[in-house]
């Protein structure tokens, strides 16, 4: 499959002129020698908040890409990109054994005719490992009509023009009924720590906040290592592929079902505990610890996985797989094998910079070694950086840049 990738100037596209929300689900299933896609089912929904331009781009490659043409012009009507658990447990020791399978769901602008949709799944090489087509006929009376039943309360409001904002639902989990003040409060504190950085402060106007109070039958959410198991909304847990601070929902369908009708395209779910941890997935949504002393760095840290694709830029070389080979330049920004440099942060260099950045050598910008989990291998942009670490101040100046590139790419 090939796209027209976002490479920092904006070129305005075709303009969805239509104001509903195609909803399919898929289910990613397999092992790690196999894999599969199945389509789930398809569904409607009244307004479209995603992007009303560049439609047919995507502004990063990232670990699967869904492209929907006009089935009689073969036009692209739609593109998008994104990552998922299920890629992540591929590189597990688990997926050496058992096959598993796991819910996606993608928001598309419900097309005026027929259809066609091809998606296509990426191994760690950027290999096309598994991939589908199939049609899409807005008049398929098997699309099932939802509407909205959540409540939701708008927490900020861009004033931009309808299709020139970001929207972002945050979402309670883990909150009982007599709990959901708290949520608003907690979720009042996740924005105000994501605008609170740059480049999000500088292009506030730019977004929209709405806050979903989902009522969960118990307070908090699992904790798979001290045996307890929590009856929530999204049925959430820490210890996500046996990683204790790795907080993760595999109830996908559940999540959107709650937010259908309401206006968002990015999430990030804010779970009642205090126990350290969180999780974020590009395209598909953040997860954040909300009662735990350092919530506001780790919620706009997993921000940049799910909404901007940056990589972790720690490295503790514990994994079952590398996931970053040499003669692979990663997709992610804020990090280089070194294999096509050029398009990363070469251009921010100080003058005559070494590359890599010697030891001794501290500037600003330079290309420091260890990240993506490997000590070896990748390089990162700065010593710190809030990818780094929880007490960086801030993104460094590379993530910054791309940050502020997806922010324009969705909201021109």
């Amino acid at each position: 499959m090939c796209f027209l990738l976002f490479t920092g100037e904006i070129i305005a596209q075709l303009e969805y002129k239509g104001n509903k929300t195609l909803r399919i689900d898929y289910i990613f299933s397999g092992n790690a020698e196999k894999q599969e896609i199945s389509l789930d089912e398809l569904s409607v929904s009244e307004g479209w908040y995603g992007r009303r331009k560049n439609l047919d781009s995507v502004p990063l490659r990232g670990n699967g890409q869904l492209i929907m043409k006009d089935a009689q012009t073969d036009s692209i009507l739609y593109a998008t990109s994104f990552s998922t658990l299920f890629q992540e447990w591929l590189g597990t020791e688990e997926a050496t054994r058992v096959r598993r399978a796991f819910e996606n769901v993608f928001l598309l602008p419900m097309p005026n005719a027929l259809a066609k949709v091809q998606i296509e799944l990426y191994d760690f090489k950027g290999k096309t490992i598994a991939s589908m087509k199939h049609e899409v006929n807005p008049s398929d009376i098997l699309i099932r009509p939802v509407k909205n039943k959540s409540e939701y309360v708008y927490l900020r409001k861009s004033g931009r023009k309808e299709g020139h904002s970001i929207n972002i639902a945050i979402v309670a989990e883990g909150y009982t009924k007599k709990e959901i003040p708290q949520f608003y409060n907690d979720a009042e504190i996740a924005v105000e720590a994501i605008l609170s950085h740059e480049p999000f402060r500088r292009n506030r106007d730019r977004f929209n906040f709405v806050a979903v109070g989902l009522v969960s039958e118990e307070s908090g959410t699992s904790i798979p290592h001290r045996r307890e198991w929590k009856n929530t909304a999204l049925g959430s847990h820490f210890d996500t592929f046996y990683s204790d601070r790795y907080l993760t929902t595999l109830r996908i369908r559940q999540l959107h079902d709650a937010l259908a009708g309401i206006p968002y395209e990015h999430i990030i779910i804010l779970a009642n505990t205090d126990n350290y941890g969180g999780g974020g997935i590009y395209n598909s949504y953040t997860l954040t610890a909300a009662r735990h002393g350092t919530v506001r760095p780790v919620v706009v840290h997993e921000f940049g996985h799910s909404f901007a694709g940056l990589a972790d830029e720690y490295f503790y070389d514990d994994q079952y797989v590398e996931y970053y080979y040499p003669e692979i330049e990663p997709w992610e920004q804020n990090i280089t094998t070194l294999k096509d440099f050029e398009k990363k942060w070469k251009d921010m260099l100080p003058v005559n910079a070494d590359i890599p950045t010697h030891k001794g050598q501290a500037p600003s910008i330079g290309v420091y070694e260890g990240g993506g989990y490997q000590s070896k291998g990748v390089w990162r942009a700065c010593q710190n950086c809030r990818m780094r670490t929880n007490e960086a101040t801030d993104f460094c100046p590379v993530c910054q840049r791309a940050i502020e590139r997806l922010i324009h790419f969705y909201s021109e």
